[in-house]
């Protein structure tokens, strides 16, 4: 009954806003001028989305964000800094002001504006920017993409060897480095929401599973020095771990090299991580790896599950377009709910699970499930 009758309304609606009269009393009507604005613009965002990507993937690969950063530039020297001409470099400070990363502070002379200047400080959003060129080859014909069966290769199954290379024996190490290098350094976002959400405190040790450089047990061993804190990786990804970690609490990490799809998990913690692991992995293995930790978890410990999630109020863009898209060119994974991910939990054998919130849901979700 309840199914039917929202049917119906959404049809009646979806019927009213498609209709160009409609749209035009709304856009002349003063009440709902406003709202008419806002969609419209809305609608246009998305029609022109890929420019403003594009937009911001030429200001962080020129420099411009960058020069901007030091202070005011003149247009001239913008241009003769970043390689363009003096008419490219006024386009593409334009269309970077028209999205808020620069800002015209008087004729000629430019800063960042505010968006620009968040950017600036975020060295790992950075990097995904960078990193974008892969998915943005990808996603050329996004159909095409859809409809290619998820074993042919594609920029992104390349780079992520451990997803498109599944024998650690065949992996260029070389792409190992670069890969573990891009999740440290987009890792440390991800640790503030956990850090700020979540107490470790009631935690003797902890393990993160898939930890690469050591961003998230390196941060949380120095909010808590008493905890002891171990990383199972992969044994060409630890190899670079002396030199890409610097520990800062009472003692290194504990490594434990190994592939948690074909060796057994680490025990002797009573807290293991897995931070933007389960989605990378798809729904086969994903409760494999469950199962493997709750064999390897004493009764009444604790796994956490940090990631963005598909379905999230305030980050569904993240979850379910961005990260979508982008898992299906990676050729493994999926984001999933947080129903989803507590169902398998159940199955896996673990009691109980619960969410937890965290500040921006758009960096990532966290689930502490109970073995």
């Amino acid at each position: 009954m309840l199914a039917g009758w929202k049917r119906r309304w959404i049809g009646w609606r979806n019927g009213v806003i498609g209709n160009s009269r409609f749209q035009r009393w709304a856009a002349a009507n003063p009440l709902t001028r406003t709202i008419a604005q806002r969609r419209a613009g809305g609608l246009f965002d998305l029609v022109a989305g890929f420019t403003y990507s594009q937009t911001l993937s030429a200001a962080v690969e020129s420099g411009v964000i960058e020069l901007l950063a030091a202070g005011p530039v003149s247009l001239a020297d913008a241009g003769k800094r970043c390689g363009l001409s003096e008419e490219a470099a006024a386009l593409l400070l334009r269309a970077s002001a028209a999205i808020d990363l620069a800002q015209e502070v008087e004729p000629g002379v430019w800063m960042l504006g505010q968006q620009g200047a968040a950017l600036r400080g975020n060295a790992g959003v950075l990097a995904m920017i960078r990193h974008h060129r892969l998915l943005y080859a990808d996603l050329a014909d996004p159909l095409a993409l859809l409809r290619r069966e998820r074993s042919s290769p594609t920029a992104l199954s390349d780079f992520w060897t451990y997803a498109g290379e599944p024998d650690p024996a065949a992996r260029d190490d070389c792409n190992t480095r670069a890969y573990s290098e891009l999740m440290a350094s987009s890792q440390a976002m991800v640790v503030e929401q956990v850090l700020a959400a979540y107490r470790f405190d009631r935690h003797r040790s902890l393990l993160d599973v898939g930890g690469g450089y050591g961003v998230f047990a390196t941060a949380v061993a120095a909010a808590y020095p008493a905890l002891n804190t171990g990383i199972f990786d992969l044994p060409d990804v630890l190899r670079h771990h002396a030199g890409e970690s610097t520990p800062v609490s009472r003692q290194a990490p504990t490594l434990h090299p190994g592939d948690f799809f074909r060796d057994p998990i680490p025990t002797g913690y009573d807290c293991i991580s897995l931070v933007r692991i389960l989605h990378d992995h798809d729904d086969a293995p994903a409760a494999d790896l469950l199962s493997a930790i709750h064999e390897s978890l004493e009764h009444g410990a604790t796994l956490l599950i940090a990631e963005p999630m598909a379905g999230t109020r305030g980050a569904r863009k993240m979850g379910d377009a961005y990260f979508g898209l982008y898992l299906w060119a990676m050729r493994s994974g999926r984001p999933r709910r947080a129903d989803e991910i507590g169902a398998m939990l159940n199955r896996a054998g673990f009691r109980d699970w619960r969410r937890v919130a965290t500040d921006l849901p758009v960096i990532t979700s966290l689930i502490v499930a109970t073995a």
